[in-house]
């Protein structure tokens, strides 16, 4: 078996370096031969390496997204392996791998493959969320330097400034065989359950075939903010919509940043689907 280990340094706080070494052991001991490989993102990391038969992945959900883009691009289906070396980590934690490197790895050598759904939007593949509005893209507003220096605290600072200039983001929206239309200040439509660890959405799985669709309507930006801390907080205010779809299309007059996996996003109009088993994972 041709196994190659991807690692993004950057994720993180850096702490995959240092135990490159000990995750090859781990595989090494489970009769897996795997060659590491520095994640570059300005290259394909599958040039040369169209014969992979596992993948496993050091990063955090941006890494995670990148690589399988990159693998599609080559028309390629290798088995992934899911070791969380990032800030939130999302995707890993939907598929029930440790928060610990080594125990991770060692959850992979192990383990066996399992087909897992992906989102698709625009052409683009998400695994963990595809989402726009307030509070939606942090990740990408921060810096690699501000998530290393302070990790979850880079989140909040930005969040902060964020929650400040919300606006409302008048939406057509079609999912499934309904058609409306809402003022929305924050949209995500997840293939995982949590963003930025927050389980917005604890009854998704991975592998049901369809994304669950969260939606928050605009008011005013009192009762905005109350209403999204109450759904937090567990309850179902109104103002909150939440449904699941295996197809969503989104139309907007309005230039908004979208965000998927922590990565910039495609402009309107939206055309999401889940691919249905698109994705070979071993955990």
């Amino acid at each position: 078996m041709k196994a190659l280990l991807l690692y993004n340094t950057k994720a993180g706080k850096g702490r995959i370096e240092g135990r490159i070494g000990s995750i090859v052991k781990i595989f090494h001991d489970a009769a897996i031969e795997l060659r590491p490989k520095h994640l570059s993102f300005e290259h394909n990391p599958f040039d040369g390496e169209e014969d992979v038969e596992l993948v496993v992945i050091c990063g955090g959900d941006g890494t995670i997204n990148y690589v399988v883009n990159k693998m599609r691009e080559k028309g390629l289906d290798p088995t992934l392996g899911i070791i969380p070396a990032g800030t939130a980590n999302d995707f890993a934690g939907a598929l029930g791998m440790p928060r610990s490197i080594l125990k991770a790895a060692r959850q992979i050598a192990r383990g066996s493959e399992h087909r897992v759904d992906c989102g698709v939007v625009n052409g683009y593949y998400f695994v963990n969320v595809l989402s726009f509005g307030v509070l939606t893209t942090t990740s990408q507003q921060t810096s690699d330097k501000e998530k290393h220096m302070v990790g979850k605290l880079a989140y909040l600072r930005v969040g902060s400034r964020d929650l400040m200039t919300m606006h409302r983001i008048p939406l057509s929206i079609r999912i499934g065989k309904e058609t409306f239309s809402t003022d929305a200040v924050m949209f995500l439509a997840f293939n995982g359950r949590s963003a930025g660890r927050f389980k917005l959405a604890p009854k998704a799985k991975v592998d049901d075939g369809e994304l669950d669709i969260l939606i928050l309507e605009y008011h005013n930006p009192a009762s905005t903010f109350w209403n999204m801390m109450s759904y937090l907080m567990g309850h179902k205010p109104r103002a909150v919509r939440y449904m699941r779809s295996s197809s969503i299309e989104i139309v907007s007059d309005m230039h908004e940043r979208t965000d998927i996996d922590g990565q910039p996003g495609p402009d309107f109009p939206m055309y999401i689907h889940c691919e249905a088993g698109a994705l070979k994972v071993r955990y």
